[in-house]
């Protein structure tokens, strides 16, 4: 059940991105010092986040039904999703680099969560493991989003990816813990720091995506956050609530053999001529406007 929540929680979350896209191109250049002043006035970026609220919500039951381990690396499939919104949104056939990226990504995310079977995971926290990881994890935030300071567009989107990709990787920590501790009651949750902490590193993820989509092309923030993010929620299901991956009997080889299948054809996928020119170099807004002037069918770029 956690996995088919997880699979719904990506769906919403690759539609919410489109529409946050639409809501920061309809801002225009402009609003590039004021970003968040000028898409909370437009409703398409609202309809982005309400559907962004709910993929949360779900990917919260998620975490507290499995382990960190588990329904993270299964949120990567939203690029999938945002591949067949993209090709419904601009009339356009999937070709071999798209189902090459579909099929390999399917396959390498199916077999690493068949073999590894994580199990455990229900170690508690202590305060030392997490000051650790709030250091290491702002650490690699801070330092992503300086070196994005300056270079070309899709470098400039992929380093603000790989810290969103923290970023919600700890915020799916912070969820876990909480849904962990809402067994003795919605006070006791109030209680302890990582339920305020869940609404401080979600919404630092939520602004660096935003910035992440107005720097460049969504191929590159993409595929740099849903790299990023599972395997920073791998290391954090370990390091905190004791996850263990099985690694005997030459397990070790299966799971790193495809969970390198799974990122080469993310990559892949990423790089797909249809996300591109689609959601990268092209503008969301004109889509609609151009396929209707050539029948439905947008021109070949």
């Amino acid at each position: 059940m956690a996995i088919v929540l997880a699979l719904l929680a990506a769906g919403a979350n690759a539609l919410a991105t489109i529409l946050q896209r639409v809501g920061i191109e309809e801002a225009g250049p402009s609003a590039a010092r004021s970003l968040m002043a000028s898409v909370l006035r437009r409703p398409v970026w609202i309809a982005g986040l309400g559907l962004a609220t709910v993929s949360f919500l779900l990917q919260a039951v998620a975490l507290s039904l499995g382990d960190l381990s588990a329904v993270q690396p299964v949120m990567v499939t939203e690029l999938l999703f945002l591949l067949v919104i993209l090709g419904i949104w601009f009339h356009r056939q999937l070709g071999w680099r798209e189902w090459t990226g579909v099929v390999g990504t399917s396959i390498g995310l199916g077999v690493f969560l068949g073999v590894s079977s994580a199990v455990g995971g229900h170690q508690r926290p202590q305060r030392e493991d997490w000051i650790l990881l709030l250091v290491a994890s702002v650490g690699g935030m801070v330092t992503a989003t300086l070196l994005a300071r300056r270079g070309p567009r899709s470098w400039r989107a992929a380093c603000f990816g790989v810290a969103g990709g923290i970023a919600f990787a700890l915020t799916a920590a912070f969820v876990k813990t909480a849904a962990d501790q809402w067994g003795r009651g919605p006070w006791f949750v109030l209680s302890h720091w990582q339920a305020y902490a869940v609404a401080v590193a979600g919404l630092s993820g939520l602004l660096i995506s935003q910035h992440a989509l107005e720097a460049g092309p969504v191929a590159a923030s993409q595929s740099a956050l849903l790299i990023v993010n599972p395997l920073a929620s791998i290391v954090m299901g370990i390091w905190l609530f004791g996850d263990r991956l099985r690694l005997s009997g030459g397990r070790e080889v299966v799971e790193g053999v495809f969970l390198g299948v799974m990122f080469f054809s993310l990559f892949v996928l990423s790089h797909s001529p249809l996300i591109v020119s689609s959601a990268g170099d092209e503008r969301l807004t004109q889509a609609p406007r151009r396929a209707a002037a050539h029948g439905g069918q947008l021109p070949s770029p």
